[in-house]
């Protein structure tokens, strides 16, 4: 039914269709790239996570990873303060740096050289290498592409006030995505500053800047500088 809805509420801009999973992502900075592979949004990814996490922990070389308790699997080279809460499945890869008093609830693939800061709490998400969420964030049923990067108190709200289903809007269009809980899809490279909040289905695309104290909702093309929901600028 979720696929059947997406489709018909596809959305298109100058003829060609957007937010597409190749179009956010850099699938080569993940150790999580075949969980995507029949996503075609990268929205419908997210019921995927947990299940996935646990098939590809059971996978991964015991030479490099250790698991320290059933379905937690981290790199032998990563950091885990010991004030730090990891909840199964976990995965955290390579020189990933877990900081003091993070809470991770599941469902979480870390990717390579990633820092998830004090007192960030994660649940359901997938963060691409080279990603930084260092303080007092929350991301929760969303993925961080490449290189992105939240200032500190930048959150994911994942569920409407309202508690119906999330819809992304670009302009008067919206595409019904059946989900109650769907935070943000940030792609590559992407910076948002301190204590903005992404509303939940919010798609931000790769190479764009949100300016502090932002409320980003719905569709935010590629290489744009947000500064406000009625000032929207391209990068030059």
């Amino acid at each position: 039914m979720l696929q059947k809805k997406i489709i018909v509420y596809r959305i298109k801009t100058g003829g060609e269709e957007i937010m597409k999973t190749n179009e956010l992502f850099d699938f080569e900075k993940t150790i999580a790239a075949e969980v995507f592979e029949n996503c075609e949004y990268p929205w419908q990814v997210l019921p995927k996570i947990k299940e996935f996490t646990i098939q590809l922990g059971q996978k991964l070389d015991k030479e490099n990873f250790d698991e320290i308790s059933p379905n937690v699997w981290v790199s032998k080279s990563a950091k885990v303060a010991h004030t730090a809460f990891i909840a199964a499945p976990c995965i955290i890869d390579d020189g990933a740096e877990v900081r003091h008093c993070a809470f991770i609830r599941g469902g979480v693939i870390v990717g390579k050289n990633c820092v998830v800061g004090n007192s960030t709490e994660m649940k359901n998400a997938i963060i691409f290498d080279n990603v930084q969420i260092p303080h007092f964030n929350y991301v929760g049923d969303s993925v961080l592409g490449y290189k992105s990067h939240l200032g500190a108190g930048a959150v994911t709200s994942n569920v409407k006030s309202d508690k119906t289903l999330v819809t992304i809007k670009n302009g008067d269009e919206k595409i019904e995505t059946g989900m109650k809980k769907f935070g943000a899809m940030v792609g590559d490279f992407t910076e948002v500053g301190c204590n903005s909040v992404l509303c939940p289905g919010t798609v931000v695309g790769r190479n764009c800047t949100i300016y502090p104290l932002s409320r980003v909702r719905g569709y935010i093309k590629e290489n744009s500088i947000f500064k406000s929901e009625e000032n929207i600028v391209e990068k030059k």
